[in-house]
């Protein structure tokens, strides 16, 4: 564990220089001591999804954190927390030179990654990046994956760093789908295209001739580890399973989704959603429920029942459902599909931020990366 220097405060927001201090971890044990704080932290923040939990980003280190080391900046105002910086140390390429890269803890089974900022946002981002900056000759790479567009962080670190002298580049990733509950299920269903009514109670009628569609919700109870097993078996089902993607191709993968249904259990915020036919379970949506807000992060359907769309009726219960329970959003996460599309039209885009630090192999890639190979792409498609 390293402490750094304090942070002396703006006039805005004046403190005693004594109540700063920044600190670095590196070591699990200390990191899941921090369990209270850090959620009490993220709770202060307003933070409206669970991605930032210390349950989530604890399951995520222990099930993907082989190979690297942690390195968590939490700042302090006295002795409460005012941001953290939840990032690892690892060795990498970045077009086929060797690099040192400081990330977010964030793969693609984090649908949404960012620091969190409790309080004082312009004193806390300053000492998150004069920590970086102080340990700028140990890393080439610093690469803020999947930031929500309307979080400052991508913008006041960038601007951070170009201060310093240290090259940026933003990089724009997916735009995810969600359904903000306006109003009723009613006047929302009303506004949906007569057709794609037409299609869904079609494909309900299919379904009745096997029995009532259902939906079914498990929450938590001894139900949960079998629950738990049929969502990952109903996720696999078709394609996914042959295309190595299912949460099944990989050990680690599914050792993570397996303990965070423990561990969102016990935080309250599980939904493992199923739609039930004649006591089968032919599709499911492995989701969180946070803030009012449902997460859909897994899907799928058994494809014996592929005519029926199962999937389509299971998103037609689960939004009905979540109108009925006053959810303020459904979140269908990832990228904006078709299938997500005819639900809603209203996306949340999300983003990478790139920093480069003073090495010579940082000022090597950043210009590779933001012109030479824009360029390259953009002549292969003249």
């Amino acid at each position: 564990m390293q402490v750094a220097s304090c942070v002396e405060p703006s006039a805005t927001h004046p403190a005693p220089v004594d109540a700063w201090s920044v600190e670095t971890i590196g070591d699990v044990d200390t990191f899941v001591a921090l369990e209270g704080e850090w959620n009490d932290a993220v709770t202060r923040a307003g933070v409206g999804h669970p991605f930032l939990r210390h349950e989530w980003l604890r399951t995520w280190w222990e099930c993907f954190g082989n190979g690297r080391q942690l390195h968590i900046i939490v700042v302090r105002c006295g002795s409460s927390i005012v941001a953290i910086a939840p990032l690892l140390r690892e060795s990498a390429r970045m077009y086929g030179v060797p690099i040192r890269r400081l990330r977010l803890l964030h793969n693609d089974h984090t649908p949404r990654a960012d620091f969190i900022i409790a309080g004082q946002a312009d004193e806390a981002y300053r000492a998150i990046w004069n920590a970086l900056l102080a340990d700028r000759n140990r890393w080439d790479v610093l690469q803020l994956e999947q930031l929500p567009a309307e979080s400052p962080t991508g913008h006041v670190m960038a601007a951070l760093a170009s201060d310093s002298g240290c090259a940026t580049g933003t990089w724009q990733s997916s735009e995810s789908p969600y359904l903000a509950m306006a109003g009723t299920w009613n006047a929302y269903e009303s506004k949906l295209t007569g057709k794609f009514r037409q299609n869904v109670r079609n494909r309900m009628s299919r379904l009745r001739r096997v029995g009532e569609p259902q939906l079914e919700i498990i929450d938590g109870g001894p139900a949960v580890n079998a629950a738990c097993e049929d969502a990952i078996r109903l996720e696999a089902s078709g394609w996914k399973q042959g295309a190595g993607t299912a949460i099944s191709s990989d050990a680690a993968v599914q050792h993570f989704y397996t303990r965070l249904v423990e561990r969102a259990m016990t935080a309250g915020w599980l939904q493992l959603l199923f739609l039930n036919v004649n006591g089968r379970r032919v599709a499911t949506s492995y989701s969180f429920s946070y803030d009012r807000r449902l997460f859909l992060c897994k899907t799928g359907y058994d494809p014996e029942y592929d005519t029926c769309s199962p999937f389509k009726v299971l998103t037609y219960f689960t939004l009905r459902d979540a109108f009925a329970r006053g959810f303020r959003e459904v979140d269908f996460l990832g990228d904006s599909e078709p299938w997500k599309l005819e639900w809603t039209s209203t996306t949340r885009r999300h983003e990478w931020l790139f920093v480069f630090s003073g090495t010579s192999r940082a000022r090597l890639l950043h210009p590779v990366k933001f012109r030479v190979v824009p360029a390259l792409k953009r002549a292969r498609l003249a």
